[in-house]
């Protein structure tokens, strides 16, 4: 008989176990492009805790449109049961959380590549020229990125919640008969997925011959038994119950976000440390179950709606239980005054120690103050929770299609540009050109209002998010998917990209056209249209100029002005339906796609490369990271959802306690000059050196990309030279 065994030993296996799932998803997917984003390798994104499939298995679909889609509540719903119904079952006998997802519904059910799931028969070929025009990543299609109140199925469990949509569907309109159809499927099809895996636990346990595994896997058997229907009562079955609502979203359309967790798990703490049921290792234990289940976007600390500091030990255990597995992960430290110093020192302290990217700081008073310029009280900005790489939303009652709606600042002023060299003038200006940039930057704006509404219009009729309506107030209400008007808020997000690359083409036209004329502008459009082919020494000449984030020249002027005309022009008016917008500076892991196409810039950069990453300058641009967090505090939209910045550090910079200590002194000063999120990477340049030639030799090297953070060696070529880049040049 094995010996006994302790959570520790238990949390090695299980992110050894994690670390075989990844090496078996890196090979599979290896130069396998993204089925959705067509440009992208399939691994650049975040790192979720889906599970490689049996290679055997197979599943098939029931269409319901020519296309080969599968489109509407009730085809989905249907088809989500039988992929529930059939999914395999996953038993770890390390973990006490029973359960494992491997596939999306929303992605096998895309009848077009390349696109979002989207039903050819709603055609928006009105609005594609200009989006092309602009480079607008239009989210049309596009699932998920708000959140649930997961509290409502606490309250409810999952039998409560089908009794809830029987109610509500024999009292309103017959025409919600699909979309309540839908549902029912849905949660039927999760209680039957959850009993499965209930019953394979219970069989596991009768072949099991570690005496703690045996124990573990009968009381899993047990809990998940009792949560088909019943809702949790104790920590233990309120982190399995949220695991399953989450790995079931995640395998729907894609979403997982965790939300303020040690706010909504404290009741079930208090009660079980009151009773004498739970100790905290048992409960960091749970909690690290959860993180190898979903890892990604949780909060913690942040204030309540009195202001008052929400720290508890829940936010301290979840920092432990992410640090002793060492893996992806985002969590999402909310920083304030009233804060316990201690959860902050703690968590600087794991970031240094661990180097994993995570946790990440976010200025608790900046994104409330921002979200209140919407026309919000004070209170209901501090229900906001951070759920999301950049973004927050009201759990259950906002809408925002966040992080999925982007327009290229760069390929607005390509065009801005191309109307100057047209005119053939040789009197032109920069003042021309940013009038011309102005202009085109509010018809894009206008084009992706007009999207968003398209959106809304159709999105229930495609691919509802009926997963995520369990757990929202007012759509099983009303009978009404929330995409299509049934929560209480909706707040659109819709993010700038590439705000270094337009800065620094605007200072360096500006220096060394207009001022110095070392180029006229027809000598800048050629040297332009032949991507600087035999123009080395205009290239770098181009280049060479203080640009955005060296501090105080022209190029960090024009960011400025960048962000606030672009916010000025989000902000002036809702779309044509009236729904608000929130800007945001902030490109995901879209920087290679949105410069695949763009011509050379004026900046000094090459066709067809990146464009910059998100609100950061581009790497070199400054010497020092007191630079850099002046010039990305600059650029805030401040409107309630974030521009990050993205820090990437050597190790020995936090090494010593006094180093961490001022590593706080940062944070606390870069949100006291108005920035809102901080990122930050602590990697050893020459180790990135040598991962990036031989990936296969650090399976385990973890890397902030942008809002997430992922294995190196699971990343596209093009996202870990960009990375490198961001490590050699940066400060």
């Amino acid at each position: 008989m094995e010996k006994n065994i302790n959570y520790i030993e238990r949390i090695n296996n299980l992110s050894r176990t994690k670390a075989k799932h990844t090496g078996i998803k890196i090979k599979r997917n290896l130069n396998k492009r993204n089925s959705v984003f067509n440009d992208l390798a399939a691994l650049d994104a975040d790192d979720k805790g889906i599970i490689p499939p049996p290679e055997d298995f197979e599943f098939k679909l029931k269409p319901n449109h020519p296309s080969g889609g599968v489109f509407g509540p009730a085809a989905c719903g249907s088809n989500y049961r039988k992929l529930l119904e059939n999914h395999p079952v996953y038993i770890d006998p390390n973990s006490s959380l029973a359960g494992g997802y491997m596939f999306n519904l929303w992605e096998m059910s895309n009848p077009i590549k390349g696109k979002f799931v989207w039903n050819p028969d709603f055609d928006f070929s009105f609005l594609r020229e200009d989006q092309k025009k602009y480079g607008i990543l239009d989210g049309i299609g596009g699932p998920q990125h708000f959140y649930q109140d997961i509290n409502i199925g606490f309250k409810l469990g999952w039998k409560g919640i089908l009794d809830k949509i029987r109610y509500y569907k024999k009292n309103n309109s017959p025409s919600s008969e699909d979309f309540y159809k839908g549902l029912e499927d849905i949660v039927s099809g999760i209680q039957n997925w959850i009993y499965r895996n209930a019953v394979a636990a219970e069989d596991y346990s009768k072949i099991e011959e570690n005496p703690v595994l045996r124990e573990n896997l009968i009381e899993m058997a047990r809990i998940n038994k009792k949560l088909v229907t019943e809702p949790p009562e104790t920590f233990h079955e309120a982190v399995q119950w949220f695991a399953w609502y989450i790995m079931a979203s995640l395998m729907y359309n894609g979403n997982g976000t965790g939300g303020a967790i040690d706010v909504f798990l404290k009741p079930f703490y208090d009660n079980d440390k009151l009773k004498g049921t739970l100790t905290d290792e048992e409960a960091m234990f749970h909690l690290a179950c959860l993180l190898i289940k979903d890892n990604e976007y949780y909060q913690i600390g942040g204030t309540d709606i009195n202001g008052d500091d929400m720290t508890n030990p829940i936010s301290f255990l979840l920092l432990e239980a992410a640090h002793l597995l060492k893996i992806p992960t985002s969590i999402y430290l909310r920083v304030h005054e009233k804060q316990d110093p201690k959860l902050l020192e703690k968590a600087v302290e794991i970031l240094f120690e661990d180097r994993n990217g995570s946790p990440n700081f976010v200025s608790d008073e900046n994104l409330n103050s921002g979200f209140i310029k919407n026309g919000y009280t004070i209170e209901l900005a501090r229900q906001r929770e951070k759920c999301g790489c950049h973004w927050c939303s009201i759990p259950g009652r906002e809408f925002t299609q966040n992080d999925i709606v982007k327009i290229n600042f760069a390929d607005v002023f390509d065009v801005a540009l191309k109307e100057v060299f047209s005119s053939g003038n040789a009197n032109s200006s920069v003042d021309d050109l940013w009038n011309k940039f102005v202009y085109h930057l509010r018809r894009g704006v206008e084009v992706v209002a007009k999207g968003m509404d398209f959106h809304i219009e159709h999105m229930h009729e495609v691919f509802p998010e009926l997963v995520l309506d369990l757990l929202c107030h007012g759509p099983i209400e009303k009978g009404i998917d929330a995409s299509h008007g049934s929560l209480e808020f909706y707040n659109l997000g819709i993010d700038g990209a590439g705000l270094a690359t337009v800065a620094d083409s605007f200072a360096a036209i500006e220096q060394k056209v207009e001022i110095e004329k070392c180029l006229t502008w027809q000598e800048l459009e050629s040297v332009l249209q032949n991507n600087y082919k035999d123009a080395e020494n205009i290239r770098l000449m181009l280049k060479n100029i203080d640009r955005y984030g060296s501090g105080g020249g022209r190029a960090d002027e024009y960011a400025v002005r960048i962000s606030k005309i672009f916010t000025e022009i989000v902000k002036e008016k809702p779309t044509p339906k009236g729904f608000n917008m929130i800007p945001g500076i902030f490109s995901w892991a879209f920087s290679p796609l949105m410069g695949k196409y763009l011509l050379a810039t004026p900046n000094g950069r090459f066709a067809g490369e990146p464009i910059s990453h998100g609100a950061n300058p581009d790497p070199g641009s400054s010497d020092s990271i007191t630079a850099l967090a002046v010039a990305v505090a600059s650029i805030q939209s401040g409107y309630g959802n974030t521009c990050p910045l993205q820090l990437d550090m050597d190790p020995l910079l936090g090494k010593e306690k006094e180093s961490q200590e001022k590593f706080i002194a940062f944070i606390k000063a870069f949100f006291d000059l108005g920035g809102t999120l901080l990122n930050v990477n602590i990697l050893d340049k020459k180790k990135i050196l040598d991962a990036n030639e031989n990936p296969s030799k650090y399976p385990d090297l973890i890397v902030r990309v942008t809002g997430f953070s992922a294995y190196f060696a699971g990343l596209s070529k093009e996202w870990r030279q960009l990375i490198v880049n961001r490590i050699i040049e940066g400060s």
